[in-house]
């Protein structure tokens, strides 16, 4: 049987954290690209928000660094992570909105950061508009933006037990 020491565990746990967000971010470019589900504001600040914790499980997988700098990077994922669980929470909360709450629908992403200072076009991003109120994609009784919160939890759980363990010299 073939034994692991536990900095190289670590690099391999980061490397399938980022394989993970890879294979998460793959369906989500086949989604909009072939099955035509377009991506609404909050959704695709959710895929900013993976992309950040990809990087981070990337560069933590190729570094696989000890102590206080592992630490580091446990740190970074479950700031990422806490960000996009963050994101999906809001927009799940807004599909789950009566139907006489629901926001009107307002300008694309990028006419918004064109249009308006940064800071208000985040605002009308996180106020939600009438298109991040459809549920057009559903599994197991989720939507899309329900399984990226499970995601962004589960992911930001490896990022601390990957990074978080001290390993023993």
């Amino acid at each position: 049987m073939i034994s692991i020491d536990s900095k190289q565990r670590r690099r391999w746990v980061n490397l399938a954290g980022f394989a993970a967000i890879v294979g998460l971010m793959g369906y989500a470019l086949f989604a909009e690209h072939v099955l035509g589900l377009e991506a609404c504001p909050l959704c695709v600040f959710q895929r900013m928000a993976f992309i950040g914790l990809g990087a981070v499980f990337l560069l933590a997988g190729l570094h696989s660094p000890a102590g206080a700098a592992a630490r580091g990077y446990g740190v970074l994922g479950v700031a990422a992570a806490a960000i996009g669980a963050a994101i999906a929470g809001r927009h799940v909360y807004i599909q789950n909105l009566p139907a006489d709450q629901v926001p009107a629908c307002g300008p694309g992403l990028d006419y918004m950061m064109d249009a308006f200072p940064l800071l208000q076009a985040l605002e009308l991003v996180f106020t939600g508009s009438g298109e991040c109120a459809e549920v057009n994609w559903s599994f197991l009784g989720l939507s899309m933006p329900g399984w990226a919160f499970l995601w962004f939890v589960l992911l930001g759980a490896v990022a601390v037990l990957a990074n978080w363990t001290r390993i023993s010299r």
